[in-house]
């Protein structure tokens, strides 16, 4: 098998002309089937480490008095966001198959209408 004819067709691909737009339509539904979590994925992310930050501050010392009572806040919150960040990845998933169980008849009928004119 031939990796660099391989790799040179699928360049070749992107850059061939798009006779029909069956093919920027399975595109844009395929984005859409994956757009929710994607967002929710790098939202949730962002924040939940963030949340991981600011506990470390709290604990350090950097934010707040430096006292005992901001050693434990920080540590608390320092967990919940590492919990955050953890649980991120599993919820990106489940959002994922969600979106991807939506739109499939529709990618699949249409997939299936391209590949039968391509013949």
């Amino acid at each position: 098998m031939n990796t660099d004819k391989i790799f040179a067709e699928s360049i070749a691909n992107d850059y061939a002309p798009k006779n029909a737009s069956k093919v920027v339509a399975l595109k844009k539904l395929d984005r859409k089937a994956k757009s929710a979590a994607n967002i929710f994925a790098y939202t949730f992310g962002t924040l939940m480490a963030l949340v991981l930050g600011v506990g470390m501050c709290f604990s350090m010392g950097v934010l707040g008095d430096g006292s005992q009572t901001m050693l434990v806040i920080g540590v608390i919150v320092g967990v919940l966001g590492l919990v955050g960040v953890g649980v991120n990845y599993p919820i990106y998933r489940k959002l994922l198959e969600n979106g991807k169980h939506k739109y499939a008849f529709e990618i699949v009928q249409l997939a299936k209408e391209i590949s039968e004119e391509a013949e």
